[in-house]
């Protein structure tokens, strides 16, 4: 008996429409099932996560898209991390970097003999030890060189695109593959009354679209997962209390860095992501604390240039679904939770639901096992990364407005207290089963922003600190040999993948 998925339904465009549709398209080949999208011009959709984590290589290589051709399509730049701003105190500035300090010493994390230099004064930033932090800020990007040994064969990085560009581009792809696009808007879903199952959608034409998978792409709104399904959410503003945007594009100033910027504001904070063609702005902040007008007053006072748009605001309530997939309905995308763009995880999470979803793709039987699975490993994903957000807030010396008070003084999850006590008491971070921030991301925030260990490792104390403090050196020095050996960022995009001008 044949019981395989012969019908999967998107419902919603946008980036997370697109991104499922053209994963599947990939690998449900061989006629295995038709996939429809559904998604209508009269709806917008969010778009205005512009900037990634390395993590999207992986996607794009499951796709076998040319990384030049897709910097190019979405007028994209390179990003080799973060900087943040008056974050832990203001006047205070640090990048946390996609990539590793240092080299480890007998399987000792680097930071630990750092931190021992550290402590006798004898090396003042961390960062003179990250190729990423020193190349970003030099405005240098390159992709990983075949040289061994050499910090430049290590290069991570991820980019900074136009997200409505990127949607278009990957619906350029599926479409190409087989995938339907049909325009309208939903106005009934109808289950089947023996199990609650959705069996179809009918949109305002009439139409009528029945499918066996359903993935909700409906954003914010969750159409199928909540307003239909009933699913419930757990929310997160008492530790993440930021509930607006408001985001909009400005002309550019000079070269496009290779990094995303994220401010502290009084009540929030605004990003800055340089593309090639303009600069993605947006402030989010937190209603309680700061009016709508007064939060647009503070992001058209703070651009490079003049703005392209009118404002974009978003309202929001960060927090996840009480369940991913429920039935026959997969949530990709905002319609499963929001956590705010502070680590530009957005886009991530939508790439690891459909990773997750491909790997326990149903049969029509849609056993109860495979999509437990599916929501214990999505629910510990997303509260792993709501941590590593809500750090950013916990850990700061600011007392200069309520907001802040309000951040630095809450009670945050144990899972977090946990983390941050034991840096605190030795300098150790532990990454836990395969969460998605690694060491030297945690130890890039929780340092940048004034956490300082009372020790280290006792294990650095074998090694004697004349001889510690040459070997250190020599690892700054060759950073900065290879730093200085990488093309500008605005010389490797014009070689590689300029945009065509409008």
């Amino acid at each position: 008996m044949d019981n395989r998925i012969r019908k999967v339904v998107i419902v919603g465009g946008g980036t997370a429409g697109w991104m499922s549709a053209a994963a599947l398209s990939k690998v449900l080949v061989n006629d295995y099932c038709k996939i429809e999208l559904v998604e209508s011009q009269s709806i917008g959709t969010v778009g205005v996560g512009e900037a990634t984590i390395p993590q999207i290589a992986t996607f794009n290589g499951l796709l076998g898209i040319d990384e030049d051709e897709f910097v190019r399509e979405t007028k994209g730049t390179f990003k080799l991390g973060i900087e943040f701003v008056d974050w832990g105190k203001k006047g205070d500035s640090y990048v946390h970097p996609f990539g590793v300090y240092g080299v480890p010493i007998e399987s000792v994390p680097f930071h630990h003999y750092w931190l021992k230099m550290h402590q006798e004064g004898r090396f003042e930033r961390l960062e003179d030890f990250s190729l990423a932090c020193k190349a970003a800020k030099a405005g240098k990007f390159t992709r990983p060189q075949n040289i061994p040994d050499s910090p430049l064969s290590q290069i991570n990085y991820a980019f900074q695109f136009d997200a409505g560009l990127y949607a278009k581009y990957l619906r350029k792809y599926a479409e190409q593959r087989g995938v339907v696009r049909t325009e309208g808007k939903v106005v009934q879903v109808h289950q089947r009354s023996e199990d609650g199952f959705i069996e179809s959608i009918e949109l305002d034409s009439g139409k009528k679209i029945e499918g066996d998978l359903f993935i909700d792409c409906s954003g914010f709104r969750g159409l199928l997962i909540e307003q239909t399904l009933k699913t419930g959410y757990e929310n997160w503003s008492h530790w993440l209390p930021c509930d607006r945007a408001i985001a909009v594009p400005c002309t550019k100033q000079g070269a496009p860095e290779p990094y995303t910027r994220s401010t502290a504001r009084d009540a929030g904070w605004q990003w800055r992501i340089p593309l090639q063609h303009r600069t993605g702005n947006g402030h989010v902040y937190s209603s309680n604390y700061m009016s709508d007008d007064q939060a647009a007053d503070v992001l058209l006072s703070n651009l490079d240039g003049e703005p392209l748009a009118d404002l974009n605001k978003l309202r929001f309530e960060t927090g996840r679904r009480n369940k991913f997939w429920n039935k026959n309905v997969v949530a990709i995308g905002l319609s499963s939770g929001f956590i705010e763009p502070l680590e530009s995880t957005s886009i991530h999470l939508i790439q690891s639901g459909i990773a997750k979803l491909i790997g326990l793709f149903p049969s029509r039987d849609f056993d109860q096992v495979g999509i437990d699975k599916y929501n214990e490993q999505s629910i510990y994903e997303i509260e792993a990364i709501r941590d590593f957000i809500v750090l950013h807030y916990k850990a700061t010396q600011r007392d200069d407005t309520p907001f802040w008070n309000y951040c630095r003084t809450m009670s945050v999850p144990d899972t977090l207290q946990n983390k941050i006590d034991l840096f605190e008491s030795s300098g150790r971070i532990y990454r836990e089963n395969e969460e998605l921030f690694s060491e030297p991301s945690w130890l890039a925030v929780m340092f940048g922003q004034r956490i300082t260990p009372k020790s280290y490792h006792p294990i650095v104390d074998a090694y004697d600190s004349t001889a510690l403090h040459k070997y250190l050196s020599g690892i700054a020095d060759v950073i900065d040999r290879s730093v200085n050996t990488m093309s500008s960022h605005e010389d490797f995009i014009r070689k590689h993948c300029i945009a065509d001008k409008p």
